[in-house]
């Protein structure tokens, strides 16, 4: 397994490791509940070493970018980010991704760690007629990202540069901690504000300490990658593998509004995407809420009331800012609307369950 530069941290302050997309990661210090609703209170810190980081720079980084991924790449301006994902030329995804402005012809763009390699082939592959400068900077770099709604108030100590009230998904390189060009951006997973930190691998052991010293007065604590899980599916966020894959496309998982059809955008699979679109699909990705006692999970079969298999479950938890059991699930768009009871296959027996709006949790 990798290690992010963090092992030690983390096995100091007790936190559980397991195997993550190749990683060995903390999935949790004292509990998945109580890490999740400090996070949703105050503040927490979560390791995320392990994404994978490319450079795309030069004249030609832009007409790369418009061809590999399906959002308006030139609508963004420096200090911008973009989410955003990279069509895979068959009607699914290739990954979801971030991609950030941070100077003209300068972008970095955020991977799934259990993809970078595959992510890092396809943009290499393409990039042969554009000739960008391209760069897989992903060992090099750390992340930590600081959520919860104390977090840039808490983060502010650490830099001159005014923080705390960036507006959401922008992005700026300044001095943090006394280290300078550190990428802070108003990004995550969680739904409840915070920042994402970027910076190299030699001084992640001193801004690791530094983030945690400034947030003492906030009662800042560590999370595991258990409470990221059941943050984002609170906020109905799409993670690779679950509401998004190969098989599965934006326009299927209601990331129409990152797939953009504009004259003067041509991106891998927009004519298959702009008929889907226009035809509309036959499943649809929704939220759906246990009203039985149950957990859903993913491949958990889905049924309408007869007990006819309408599609499967991608993810699925019980949500401790909702109190409920809740999850995703892709089924026939006959039974997308919202209302619609429906039934999930649990160990055998068909347990009732409603089609809901996300996100499930509203801040």
């Amino acid at each position: 397994m990798k290690e992010t530069v963090f092992k030690t941290k983390h096995e100091q302050i007790g936190g559980k490791m397991v195997e993550f997309a190749g990683f060995y990661m903390p999935v949790q210090y004292e509990g998945v509940t109580a890490e999740h609703l400090h996070v949703r209170s105050k503040v927490g810190v979560f390791d995320v070493s392990h994404m994978g980081e490319f450079t795309v720079k030069g004249p030609k980084a832009l007409d790369l970018l418009q061809y590999i991924t399906s959002n308006d790449v030139s609508a963004l301006y420096p200090g911008k980010v973009q989410y955003s994902c990279f069509p895979n030329g068959k009607g699914g995804v290739v990954d979801d991704l971030l991609v950030y402005c941070l100077d003209k012809e300068d972008y970095l763009l955020v991977v799934n760690a259990a993809n970078i390699d595959k992510d890092w082939a396809w943009v290499q592959k393409h990039n042969e007629k554009f000739n960008a400068t391209i760069a897989n900077i992903s060992e090099d770099i750390s992340q930590l990202a600081v959520q919860g709604p104390l977090a840039l108030e808490a983060m502010q100590k650490l830099t001159d540069t005014p923080v705390r009230d960036m507006e959401y998904y922008t992005c700026k390189k300044l001095t943090f901690a006394g280290i300078p060009n550190i990428i802070f951006s108003t990004t995550g997973y969680t739904g409840s504000g915070g920042c994402e930190i970027y910076f190299k691998n030699a001084d992640a052991n001193k801004i690791w300490d530094a983030v945690f010293e400034a947030g003492k007065e906030f009662d800042i604590k560590p999370i595991g990658l258990g409470a990221r899980d059941t943050l984002r599916l609170e906020m109905g966020f799409c993670l690779y593998g679950h509401e998004i894959d190969d098989t599965i496309s934006p326009i299927e998982a209601g990331l129409g509004w990152i797939t953009k059809f504009t004259d003067t955008k041509q991106f891998i699979d927009k004519e298959p995407m702009l008929q889907l679109k226009a035809n509309g699909v036959k499943r649809k990705l929704v939220g759906i809420e246990m009203i039985d006692r149950g957990i859903p999970r993913i491949d958990y079969k889905v049924c309408d009331m007869q007990g006819n298999e309408i599609g499967i479950v991608r993810s699925g938890t019980f949500g401790p800012s909702v109190n409920k059991s809740i999850g995703t699930a892709l089924i026939h768009a006959d039974f997308a609307k919202i209302g619609t009871e429906i039934c999930i296959d649990i160990r055998g027996k068909l347990l009732k369950a409603v089609v809901v709006k996300m996100p499930f949790y509203k801040g």
